[in-house]
């Protein structure tokens, strides 16, 4: 029988855990875990029917559409990494009121200004509103459309949230022949650090999307059970890099569309920025304005800016689909099986089921950031900050992180071979 569920807008959501997921206890005493959680927290997903498969879903993001209006405000921060310095602008969400009143700078985004002096150092506060840190996909910036979607109702309700840009990304310069990468963690965690000493009592969430989604799940495993973040969402995270790019250049779309498109937007960040990364030598400018696909960018750009052989080295250095498993703060995934660039066969069922973090959410159907809804926006961007909400006005974290501590959910069942996630190898004893 053929199913016709798509002419209605009704999409199959499926959601793949551990056995066990971690206990949660709720401000009122109640015991749940982390599944049932996740899964209450997100509605039903019904798409337009007339966007009714993965490309017309990604495609059609290519629109424009003006999205909730968010402002900010700007501050550029120095790295602190000994091996990759120079700089990364971070936009914080201020209210719209102040933000209508701001002068407009066309060096930057709309909507966006850069702080004072005068008002960063009045930005520290003891209040305990939660904080959101939100992670852009390739060459996007806080300006993007699915991202001020997810951050609108959050804020509404009282959040406070700021958005970090990859370098050279969302009109920031450059100080360092390096624009951001997949596995570029550092930025993030000197960004936590600071808000912590910033904001002591803010509660802290984080949510990534695409490519910022797999930086977020290898910043979530390096930290493991030091993580001081309360919760995090994944949305369209590619997973296994390698992967991906096999399947993008298996079709005529994928290589010559979807593979084409993001090639031509990193060459554009490179222009905007070529005479700071012309400086590493290693870099042959006639072969990147000659390159033509993404993959080809990563091999010409950013395996010799940082350091890989190739670009398949950096793939699978910079994937996140082994970090999932180092993952120790509740952790939701969301991804549609039908994506073309963050493809089905990437996505990580099997680690999902290993780890009592973590709680996959996929659906037959949505795309590549897409999941547009017939009345307006994005299912996913509903769906993560319901579950964001929901994590943080229902959950008492620290009894929740109390009864964890009472299980044997972190002890290693034997001594070795140990599974590295993060340097994906075992460790062996030395004889």
């Amino acid at each position: 029988m053929v199913d016709l569920s798509w002419t209605l807008g009704h999409a199959q959501t499926s959601y793949t855990h551990h056995p066990s997921p971690i206990p949660l206890r709720t401000n009122s005493g109640r015991k749940t875990n982390f599944s049932i959680l996740a899964s209450t927290s997100i509605p039903s997903c019904r798409l337009n029917p007339l966007l009714f498969n993965g490309h017309l879903q990604t495609m059609y993001t290519a629109r424009k559409n003006p999205g909730p209006p968010i402002y900010y405000k700007r501050k550029v921060f120095t790295s602190t990494h000994s091996v990759y310095p120079g700089h990364f602008a971070v936009d914080f969400v201020i209210d719209k009121e102040t933000g209508a009143k701001q002068k407009v700078d066309p060096a930057l985004p709309e909507r966006t200004s850069n702080f004072s002096p005068e008002e960063w150092s009045a930005i520290p506060s003891g209040d305990t509103k939660p904080l959101l840190i939100a992670l852009h996909g390739l060459t996007g910036g806080s300006h993007e459309v699915y991202l001020r979607e997810t951050l609108a109702p959050l804020t509404a309700l009282g959040w406070t949230a700021c958005v970090i840009n990859g370098r050279g990304c969302a009109l920031s310069k450059i100080s360092t022949p390096q624009l951001f990468n997949s596995r570029a963690t550092w930025d993030m965690r000197q960004l936590v650090l600071t808000l912590r000493e910033l904001f002591p009592n803010r509660p802290l969430y984080a949510v990534g999307f695409s490519l910022g989604a797999n930086i977020l799940t290898n910043y979530l495993g390096e930290e493991g059970s030091k993580c001081i973040l309360r919760a995090a969402v994944a949305c369209s995270n590619p997973w296994n890099l390698e992967i991906c790019n096999v399947a993008l250049q298996s079709t005529w779309l994928g290589l010559e569309v979807y593979c084409r498109t993001m090639g031509q937007n990193m060459k554009g960040l490179f222009e905007q920025h070529k005479d700071q990364i012309l400086k590493n030598e290693a870099i042959d400018v006639d072969k990147v304005r000659g390159s033509r696909y993404l993959f080809e960018f990563d091999r010409y750009i950013q395996a010799p800016t940082w350091g890989y052989p190739t670009e398949g080295a950096y793939y699978r250095d910079a994937q996140s689909v082994d970090a999932l498993l180092a993952v120790r703060i509740p952790f939701l995934g969301i991804n549609a099986e039908d994506d073309p660039i963050s493809s089905k066969a990437a996505i990580p069922f099997e680690e999902f089921k290993q780890n009592p973090y973590a709680v996959l959410c996929t659906t037959n159907w949505g795309g590549h950031l897409g999941h547009f809804q017939l009345g307006g926006g994005r299912w996913f961007a509903t769906a993560a900050s319901s579950f964001l909400a929901k994590m943080h006005d229902e959950i008492d974290h620290e009894a929740s992180k109390a009864e964890r501590e009472g299980t044997k959910i972190d002890t290693p069942s034997k001594a070795y071979p140990i599974f590295d996630p993060n340097h994906r190898r075992l460790i062996l004893p030395d004889a």
